[in-house]
């Protein structure tokens, strides 16, 4: 591989792990505000919004002009295109944690409505899953990209168990319907972060293997 494009791409995935952090924190201070009912909380992440989406174009710039300048083929096209999936998959997880974080501060005000202790076993799951799929990308291991997107499922019956409890509130308590509402809008959040996690880890397996297991289940059995 020519020196000035090794260089070129250090530094694009540099750049690409600093919107991932800026997109952990984001998911992260969403939803300790929302457990904490905490409003200011909630609005910092709200502001903060504008930083992912110029990481994300700054990343999308950097790949453009790798395409234009090396013509890369093979695995290093795979990850200039990986990257720009993944740019756009913390872009939109980004955008979830300010609609976690609206929740929170329509949740700060009454009526009040008790916060599910499942909620946080459902975030510290979804939030490792964001993690290893980013880990997966730096390691290059398509081992570790399975196993999130084997943890897809339990993301999914913490969701599913939440919004069956609260809909059982909902139909108990009338009155407590439009928070509840939030709630349920919050969870649903969630379970989408941890989607694009999965995109995440998929794309990982591409970059590795050039295999594409998205809507391929079964290209994962055993991983």
């Amino acid at each position: 591989m020519p020196k000035h494009l090794t260089k070129d791409l250090e530094n694009l995935q540099r750049s690409l792990l600093r919107m991932a952090g800026c997109v952990e924190d984001a998911v992260a201070s969403a939803t300790a505000a929302l457990r904490a009912r905490d409003p200011d909380a909630a609005r910092k992440v709200v502001a903060g919004d504008d930083e992912i989406d110029r990481l994300e174009n700054a990343v999308q710039d950097e790949c453009l002009k790798i395409l234009a300048l090396h013509q890369p083929v093979a695995v290093d096209l795979r990850r200039i295109s990986v990257v720009l999936m993944i740019a756009t998959d913390l872009e939109r997880i980004g955008d979830l944690a300010v609609g976690i974080a609206e929740r929170a501060m329509a949740l700060s005000r009454p009526p009040l409505i008790p916060i599910p202790d499942e909620i946080e076993r459902m975030t510290e799951r979804t939030l490792g899953m964001v993690r290893a799929s980013l880990d997966a990308f730096v390691n290059g291991d398509p081992a570790a990209a399975a196993r999130v997107i084997h943890a897809d499922d339990e993301v999914d019956r913490d969701n599913e168990e939440i919004i069956h409890g609260l809909v059982g509130a909902m139909k108990r308590c009338p009155d407590l319907v439009e928070p509840s509402l939030s709630l349920f809008s919050a969870v649903r959040h969630l379970e989408r972060i941890a989607d694009h996690a999965t995109n995440i880890a998929e794309d990982v397996i591409y970059l590795v293997n050039g295999e594409i297991v998205r809507h391929h289940p079964e290209a994962l059995r055993g991983g």
